[in-house]
């Protein structure tokens, strides 16, 4: 099987061995930011300070989902009381061009930051200003981090399995034509 054709299937990583270097876009501030098109990524994102409450996690979580299937396609995320964890695909837009990252991630923080302070009756900032993201290289890598992220409200004492953690969502992976 060709290295393009690895990369075309359903469940793929998007990562091809040797990217073409006008397709692979690098920015930096303090950490690194890789952005390929057709790529997964595994994004870590998380709060200034102090914790959010059960319901401000339910205006996160309905942040992320608003976009789904319009921006990006998330495979799972989970909202932990200080962190978030996601993994998403960006999707091509009618243009023909992939919404880049940092717009997706401005929309999902900005929109929950304003709600939550909203219902907290304050102002400011609510997030880190960066985000860690990561291209995924294979599907081993690809599998190891859904699983962390699916464990994580375990690993963080919040429930006994994941599936009765109330902020884990799985669409799953995208169906490609």
């Amino acid at each position: 099987m060709k290295e393009k054709e690895k990369t075309d299937k359903p469940g793929s990583t998007g990562f091809p061995a040797c990217a073409q270097k006008d397709e692979l876009s690098i920015s930096r501030r303090n950490l690194p930011h890789w952005q390929l098109p057709g790529s997964t990524y595994f994004i870590t994102f998380r709060l200034k300070n102090g914790i959010i409450s059960d319901d401000e996690r339910i205006i996160v979580l309905d942040a992320i989902k608003h976009f789904h299937k319009i921006r990006y396609w998330v495979t799972t995320t989970v909202i932990i009381p200080d962190h978030i964890h996601l993994m998403l695909k960006p999707v091509v837009s009618e243009s023909n061009v992939e919404i880049s990252l940092s717009n997706i991630l401005q929309g999902i923080k900005g929109f929950s930051a304003r709600e939550i302070n909203k219902v907290r009756g304050s102002k400011g900032s609510l997030w880190q200003e960066e985000s860690l993201d990561r291209i995924f290289r294979d599907h081993d890598e690809y599998l190891e981090k859904w699983n962390y992220i699916r464990n994580n409200p375990v690993k963080n004492g919040l429930c006994q399995y994941p599936e009765e953690y109330p902020f884990l969502w799985e669409p799953g992976e995208a169906i490609e034509d």
